[in-house]
């Protein structure tokens, strides 16, 4: 069986992490990549023994040699170069936010909607080791009724290259709450199995970079903008279907003692649970006594690849479901969308049609 033929748009750090993951699968080879800038596109060529090269993600669509895209370019281009990947007929991976807004990512949904190719969202958070064993736990119903969530990710000192692409609004549509707070929001809606948002209040802060602190080592892309217009601080409380609550934080510059805090807890009617602290507590035997319990284990995990490329390809290749439905990924677009809304009106804003 010929090998599933990939194109990579956007040459970052990002696509370099990447590329090690799509092309660690027995099924796939990495043949062309496209980018502006020669540099970047240079050095990913060179690394993955990619053999064609764009200069714009359009003139690597009409190559017929290449049968399925990673998208991974600044967040305003999203929408468009996905529609565009749809249209040349090529099974479509997206990396995060879906889009701007909701507007966006429906254009897309529809788009995808109507081609028999792949397309998903890749949420890498889903298939980190500890975040399948807690969706396991919950759906084993070890929790119980699981009526609450905390989700954060906060980094004390991690603006992602100011100057660049991801700390100008027009570019990127916000801060730390579209690059890692969408991560942990939706970590969180996974492993409860609840995409059914009704109504959120949200509120964001820039409180460092705009003073030209907190940036941290990510980025590879040019500082091109002046100024800092994006959130470096989000905070929400998100109400869901059945009476059940999410809250999250997500920073990526935050005066706390550790460098990096991220965890998503769920708090259920049996147990309480730490996802990437891997422990679960219950009440013991005895008046106020509780068990506390590392590691807990479970029979085998949902995707043991633990990759969402894998998960992509198998799709494609038809030994998978995608674990990543337009659905959810439009959910998620909807509550980020809601706390901006909340932030600029003040007011707790309805999701529900």
């Amino acid at each position: 069986m010929a090998k599933l033929r990939f194109g990579i748009v956007g040459a970052g750090m990002i696509s370099r992490i990447s590329c090690r993951d799509i092309a660690a699968h027995p099924e796939v080879e990495i043949v062309a990549a496209a980018d502006p800038s020669g540099e970047r596109l240079e050095d990913l060529a060179s690394r993955y023994g990619i053999s064609r090269t764009y200069a714009d993600a359009a003139a690597l669509f009409e190559d017929a040699e290449v049968d399925a895209v990673y998208i991974a370019v600044p967040n305003a281009l999203h929408a468009e170069i996905a529609l565009q990947a749809l249209a040349a007929n090529k099974h479509t991976i997206l990396d995060k936010p879906f889009a701007m807004n909701i507007t966006q990512a429906q254009s897309v949904a529809e788009a995808a909607r109507a081609t028999d190719r792949v397309f998903m969202v890749g949420m890498n958070q889903r298939f980190e080791r500890t975040t399948q064993k807690m969706k396991k736990l919950v759906q084993s119903g070890a929790l119980g009724d699981v009526y609450h969530a905390k989700a954060y990710w906060r980094r004390r000192s991690g603006i992602p290259r100011l100057g660049s692409w991801f700390t100008h609004r027009e570019v990127s549509g916000g801060g730390a709450l579209l690059d890692i707070g969408v991560h942990m929001l939706d970590a969180a809606l996974y492993m409860m199995g609840n995409f059914r948002p009704v109504a959120v209040t949200g509120a964001t802060y820039t409180r460092f970079g705009n003073r030209g602190l907190g940036e941290g080592g990510w980025g590879a892309s040019e500082r091109e903008f002046e100024g800092f217009d994006v959130d470096d601080f989000a905070t929400a409380l998100i109400r869901l279907e059945g009476d059940v609550t999410v809250t999250l934080d997500a920073s990526w510059a935050l005066l706390q003692e550790d460098s990096n805090r991220m965890d998503v807890e769920l708090y259920g009617t049996e147990a309480g649970g730490a996802a990437y602290g891997d422990r679960l507590v219950k009440m013991g035997e005895g008046p106020g006594e509780y068990v506390v319990i590392q590691s807990p284990s479970v029979p085998e995990l949902i995707y043991p690849h633990m990759s969402r490329f894998h998960n992509f390809i198998n799709t494609i290749l038809g030994t998978e479901q995608p674990c990543v439905t337009l659905d959810e990924s439009l959910a998620v677009q909807r509550i980020l969308d809601g706390i901006y809304e909340s932030q600029r009106t003040g007011s707790e804003v309805s999701l529900q049609d």
